[in-house]
């Protein structure tokens, strides 16, 4: 009889499929899977029979829904019930009342995506289609909470059970998109005058005063913000990651100095000596295909280090071209993975995950850090004031902490100014770090 060997947890299955390898792998990084049911019955560590019908005692049963026996992708009937007072779908049966495989498989994959879908105001998958909108799980890492009861039934059958869930620390990343690193200094001298009569024009003279006294050198830039950001990351010990927009190609929503400005490369050059920094991938960039490998060479040559990490401006990006796409330049993190238009748990999931292909069938070296607050989303899309915004950045804290997450935050350096607009955001996150951090 084979013997439990340490921590060792077996998963059975009649079919090991590539879906099924993925998703039990990623949400049990120490699981072994087995389509011997001699070897499954014999077994005597913790034990999961993922099977139509339940054939050995002292093991969690769970039914297989069939999505992750499938090879193509279509409509999904999905209806949702509850499970200990959690949302859930994809109803089976056995010792849980649904598929959990299956179930986040579809969440993590992004499975919904490769369906028929409205798109948003920018051209983006909406989070209006999504399952967890409509079913108004948002705002939930669902999957890291029904992990967190499947542990319990694991340990209900087995007392001493070290069944390991992936990751198990609490962990905080501040992450900033440097889309415009200077308001007005470093820019041409006709933009600046051009700017100085349009504010004239419309009456808006203390951007009109603002303007001068920074092109004048009497004060500096407002969105130069990094000393500040700096002083914070060193007070609470924090270990940020930059992410930046290197224009190549100006256009609408690529308003950045150019990456041939000499002060953009010294600013580039020195958060990089510091900080983890990353590609922030232009608006254009997922139209004109060319334009990623040509930023990305670009700003490798600015602060002359490999670039591995990236998160795309305005979270522009659709599956699985955009992924395809940042693996075949040598991306190997990415935190795109949020709404442009609603803060929360976009894979209903909060820790790191390898992004699986569904077009390909395979699991990829491409690690997704989802996140779930950014403060633009906040402000213009929510509408929220500062107060509303600090309880849902510690709300999001919270209940990340809560199942053991990652969790990932979202600020740009000119949110984060003291100009009158602005400077009461500054203070609500220097007000949220000193409580959680200091």
């Amino acid at each position: 009889m084979e013997k439990a060997k340490g921590d060792i947890s077996l998963v059975y299955t009649s079919q090991i499929t590539a879906r099924f390898s993925y998703i039990t792998r990623e949400l049990f990084p120490s699981v072994e899977l087995t389509d011997s049911t001699e070897r499954f019955i014999a077994h005597l560590g913790v034990k999961i029979s993922y099977s139509k019908e339940k054939f050995c005692s002292n093991t969690l049963w769970i039914v297989p829904y069939g999505l992750l026996a499938e090879k193509d992708i279509h409509q999904q009937k999905i209806n949702c019930a509850e499970w200990k007072g959690k949302k859930m779908f994809f109803a089976t049966g056995g010792d849980i009342p649904f598929d959990i495989f299956s179930a986040s498989f579809y969440l993590l994959s992004r499975y919904e995506e490769y369906l028929p879908h409205e798109l948003d105001e920018y051209g983006r998958y909406s989070h209006t289609n999504s399952i967890a909108y409509k079913e108004a799980f948002l705002i939930t890492p669902l999957v890291n909470e029904w992990l967190k009861l499947l542990q319990v039934q694991l340990r209900e059958r087995c007392s001493n059970s070290k069944f390991k869930i992936h990751h198990s620390t609490f962990s905080f990343v501040p992450t900033y998109d440097v889309d415009e690193a200077f308001s007005y200094r470093h820019k041409p001298l006709w933009k600046n005058v051009a700017g100085f009569f349009r504010d004239f024009l419309l009456g808006k003279l203390e951007e009109v005063v603002e303007r001068g006294n920074v092109y004048s050198g009497r004060k500096p830039d407002p969105y130069d913000t990094f000393d500040w950001i700096d002083s914070l990351h060193e007070k609470f010990r924090l270990k940020p990651i930059y992410f930046f927009l290197t224009i190549v190609k100006r256009g609408q929503y690529d308003k950045n100095l150019s990456a041939d400005s000499n002060a953009l490369q010294k600013l580039y050059q020195r958060l990089s000596e510091k900080y983890e920094c990353g590609l922030h991938p232009s608006w254009q960039s997922g139209t004109e295909e060319w334009l990623l490998g040509k930023e990305m060479e670009t700003l490798q040559n600015i602060i002359q280090k490999p670039i591995a990490i990236s998160r795309n401006h305005y979270l522009r990006f659709t599956v699985p071209h955009t992924y395809q796409r940042l693996i075949a330049v040598g991306i190997k993190e990415d935190y795109s993975m949020a709404y442009g238009n609603v803060n929360g748990f976009r894979a209903s999931y909060a820790l790191p995950f390898h992004w699986y292909d569904l077009e390909k069938e395979i699991t990829t070296d491409l690690v997704v850090h989802p996140f779930c607050f950014m403060e633009a989303t906040s402000f213009f899309n929510q509408a929220y004031s500062v107060e509303q915004a600090a309880e849902e950045i510690q709300y999001y804290y919270d209940t990340v902490k809560k199942v053991n997450g990652e969790f990932v935050t979202l600020f740009h350096n000119h949110f984060l100014t003291e100009q009158p607009q602005w400077i009461q955001w500054r203070e609500m996150y220097a007000a949220f770090l000193k409580k959680n951090f200091g």
